[in-house]
């Protein structure tokens, strides 16, 4: 389906720029349903189209022989995918999988080329998005290895809540620990402590956020750190 530019966007990024630098991109794109568990791209393949999530939001892995893989960022209505391709780069070096469904802007790789070519403000947005990537996939680092289990749950339901756009999130155990790389037991134990205050509640395979300030509260401060990070990148886009 071809956009039509006067459709709201409902991507941040393509919001940030200019309406004529916007129009003209949307003009190429198509908007496409993404699905959960869908793959987009798994490390060293070739990227051949860039997307724009609107209602969508993708987890970004990084694998390892014999692992499912640790998540080191998640995409929503505030990033892309494909990235990449505006430092040249025509790989993916992460798996993108799909975690909620929803729509996208997708267009080729080679058109994406072509508006990197003809807009400076597309340019500017996404190297300074890459940064905020970057700092993102430090921190992340670093809170593996130095938060609470707990605090590091509160994060990536925060994070997850912000992507899906709403507090019920189809999320089981089995998939937040394989996320942030921790046991099943751990995963349970952490969200037991959140339950008991009264953060959040959980039934059949649906995480529901019943105190929203409550859980950034218990969150470590990663979670706000990232926040600021993509605030600046608005505001200096």
């Amino acid at each position: 389906m071809t956009s039509d530019p006067s459709t709201p966007v409902l991507n941040r990024l393509l919001q940030a720029l200019p309406p004529a630098d916007r129009a003209r991109l949307l003009a190429r794109c198509d908007q496409v349903q993404l699905v959960a568990t869908q793959v987009l791209y798994e490390p060293g393949d070739a990227i051949r189209h860039v997307h724009f999530p609107t209602t969508a939001f993708v987890s970004l892995v990084s694998t390892a022989d014999g692992h499912d893989g640790l998540q080191t960022g998640m995409v929503g209505n505030e990033g892309v995918l494909g990235y990449e391709l505006s430092l040249n780069a025509q790989r993916a070096p992460l798996r993108t999988l799909v975690q909620g469904d929803g729509l996208a802007w997708r267009l080729s790789a080679k058109s994406f080329e072509q508006e990197l070519a003809d807009s400076t403000p597309l340019r500017r947005v996404l190297h300074r998005y890459v940064c905020v990537l970057l700092a993102e996939f430090g921190r992340s680092g670093l809170c593996h290895q130095f938060h609470q289990i707990e605090e590091r749950l509160a994060r990536w339901l925060l994070t997850t809540q912000d992507c899906a756009h709403s507090a019920h999130l189809a999320l089981t155990h089995e998939v937040l620990g394989r996320m942030l790389g921790v046991r099943r037991v751990g995963i349970t134990n952490a969200a037991t402590a959140l339950h008991t205050r009264s953060l959040i509640d959980y039934r059949r395979g649906v995480i529901t956020i019943t105190d929203r300030q409550g859980l950034e509260n218990a969150a470590c401060d990663c979670y706000r750190a990232n926040r600021r990070s993509y605030s600046d990148l608005i505001a200096g886009g």
